[in-house]
C-alpha cells in the first residue's frame, strides 16, 4: 500500500513540475471547467495543458475523489484554502484566516481537508469551516449543548455537527462565536 501511495505522490509531483501549476491550481481548473464526465476532463487537460493521458487520468481521479482526501493529502494547508476560496469565494478567505488565528490560541488541533470544507479535531471533530455560498462561510460546531442564539441553527441528531452558523464578514468573529468555538474545542479533548 505504501508503495502505491509513494508512486501516486511521485506522479502528482511530476505533474506539478511538468505543468508548472500546483495541485490546488490544477484542481481549480478541473472544478471550474464546467465539465462533468471523466473522459471530457481528461481530454480537456490533454488539449489545454498538453498532459499525457496517464497524467490527465490520474489527476482527474485524484481531484474528484468523493471524500476529497486523495488530493487534499498532498496539499499544504495554504494550498487547501487557496482551492476552497477561489474566484467569487475569495473574499471569504480572511474570515477563515481569522478563525484559524482564534483556534491557534486554544492550542493544538488537527486540520483535515475535505472536498468543500476543513474539519478541525482534537480527539474528535469539534468544528467544520468552509464556504457555504459565494457570500457566506459556514461553521459547523460539534458540541452537545450551547446557549440558544438566533445565530445558531440546531441540526437534527445524526448530523456531523450539532450546530451551524454562517458568517458574511470577519466582524462576525466576535466574543460569542469565540466562546462557542472554545467550548467545542474543549469538549473534543
Amino acid at each position: 500500500m505504501a508503495d502505491l501511495q509513494q508512486a501516486l505522490a511521485t506522479q502528482l509531483a511530476n505533474i506539478e513540475k511538468r505543468s508548472g501549476k500546483t495541485l490546488a491550481e490544477l484542481a481549480v481548473i478541473i472544478q471550474q471547467s464546467g465539465l462533468q464526465k471523466h473522459s471530457e476532463l481528461v481530454a480537456m487537460l490533454k488539449t489545454e495543458l498538453g498532459m499525457g493521458h496517464g497524467d490527465a487520468n490520474t489527476l482527474v481521479h485524484t481531484v474528484r475523489q468523493s471524500d476529497g482526501q486523495s488530493a487534499a493529502a498532498t496539499l499544504s494547508d495554504t494550498q487547501v484554502l487557496d482551492a476552497l476560496y477561489t474566484g467569487v469565494k475569495a473574499p471569504l478567505r480572511p474570515i477563515h484566516n481569522q478563525l484559524l488565528e482564534v483556534l491557534a490560541q486554544f492550542g493544538d488541533c488537527e486540520a483535515t481537508p475535505k472536498k468543500t470544507y476543513v474539519s478541525y479535531r482534537r480527539k474528535k471533530q469539534f468544528a467544520m469551516i468552509g464556504p457555504a455560498t459565494n457570500t457566506q462561510l459556514e461553521i459547523g460546531l460539534n458540541i452537545k449543548d450551547l446557549p440558544q442564539s438566533p445565530r445558531l441553527k440546531v441540526l437534527p441528531a445524526g448530523q456531523m455537527c450539532n450546530f451551524k452558523l454562517r458568517l458574511s464578514t470577519a466582524d462576525e468573529v466576535d466574543a460569542e462565536l469565540i466562546g462557542w468555538l472554545q467550548a467545542a474545542y474543549q469538549a473534543a479533548g
